[in-house]
């Protein structure tokens, strides 16, 4: 059977960048590491936006940036400077590429292709099953999908639902230093919806559709509202579309627990999509630093923990939401409009002190917010 050091079960997003972390790191030359995964990465299947304020692991290959993003809500509209931010954006393809041409040069880190059917940790040792054949490791790290969690009291699970077209037309049609960070301006019957664009040149943009709802739409609905945001707020009539991308983020605050004994889940798996944005990037190249960190100065990867007093608000947030005490562009027009974006931003990364927290929720609607918290809490 053959064993190695560590084994990656899945080439994501979250897969990759730990692989990254441990090559930059230059201290895992000596360790045997398997990448596993069910395809081969060849297709541009989505995009990763983020912001930041100094230059990442994957600068390199930041496809665009802006450092002026428009909040637009049905009676209040600001075009915000966010520097020392800047709003990145990486493609899928460029990410996959990048990643993958630096692991082939690892001659310590082997690449299986294939369908893992089971990991386990137990008395005889932690192990994968792929393709009927069965791998051993000393760690498992995995951000394959978990079941749909059973919720509990007090628990919600909202799924955050996005189509999105690359579109270009033949002539100007968009400012490419500025970019649409959320619109709300379109009917709310869905739920929580609103559009972003991203404007790579005064002809070519990404436009995305997003929803927060429990349920998808039928297929024919996203390109209906694509179509009409288009041509009614951007005043777009012709385009032809060069690349289409849908994904599902599940947003929850059930916790799933890594199943020890070895085995840690990382990425969406292991809690890295922040229950109450979506957002997933950057808080898997934090936990792919604190894993990497842990193994270097352990030995062993860190316990699974997460922020208590983050985790609260998200569940407060999901509350408001998942029981329309608010509406989610009442929420977010409040805290565009009585906040710094920098201060925003730090918030949603989880990254403010208590004074800057009472801050931001204080703009939230005061008695569905307390309602909400008090649930949580009792």
């Amino acid at each position: 059977m053959d064993h190695y050091n560590y084994i990656i079960a899945g080439a994501g997003c979250s897969g990759l960048s730990l692989a990254m972390h441990m090559i930059h790191s230059g201290k895992f030359s000596d360790k045997k590491i398997l990448l596993v995964d069910k395809v081969n990465k060849t297709d541009n299947d989505r995009t990763w936006c983020f912001w930041e304020k100094e230059d990442g692991l994957f600068e390199s290959i930041v496809y665009k940036r802006w450092e002026k993003l428009w909040y637009y809500g049905s009676s209040y509209k600001k075009c915000m400077n966010i520097v020392p931010y800047q709003y990145k954006m990486i493609r899928g393809l460029d990410f996959y590429n990048y990643c993958f041409d630096i692991i082939a040069q690892q001659k310590n880190i082997s690449i299986l292709t294939g369908s893992i059917k089971k990991i386990n940790s137990n008395e005889e040792g932690t192990f994968i099953i792929c393709d009927e054949k069965k791998i051993s490791g000393d760690y498992i790290f995995s951000s394959l999908p978990p079941q749909s969690p059973v919720l509990k009291n007090k628990q919600f699970q909202l799924l955050q639902h996005f189509k999105g077209w690359v579109i270009e037309t033949d002539n100007d049609a968009f400012n490419s230093e500025e970019a649409t960070l959320m619109d709300f301006r379109v009917s709310q019957e869905n739920g929580t919806n609103f559009f972003y664009v991203m404007p790579f040149s005064s002809t070519s943009a990404l436009v995305e559709y997003t929803l927060i709802t429990e349920r998808l739409l039928d297929k024919e609905q996203y390109d209906i509202c694509l179509k009409s945001y288009i041509k009614e707020f951007l005043r777009i009539e012709e385009y032809n579309i060069l690349e289409e991308e849908f994904g599902v983020i599940p947003m929850t605050n059930n916790k799933s627990a890594s199943p020890g004994n070895n085995i840690l889940n990382i990425g969406t798996a292991g809690g890295q999509t922040k229950a109450s944005t979506g957002y997933t990037f950057q808080f898997i190249q934090k936990q792919s630093r604190a894993i990497v960190k842990s193994l270097i100065e352990n030995g062993k990867p860190p316990a699974s923990k997460s922020d208590a007093k983050f985790d609260f608000y998200d569940s407060v947030l999901l509350n408001v939401l998942a029981t329309s005490k608010v509406a989610g562009e009442e929420v977010f027009t409040n805290m565009f409009r009585k906040n710094k974006v920098e201060d925003i931003f730090s918030f949603l990364d989880s990254e403010t002190n208590i004074f800057k927290d009472l801050k931001i929720i204080s703009s939230f609607p005061f008695i569905p917010f307390l309602k909400a918290g008090k649930e949580q809490l009792f």
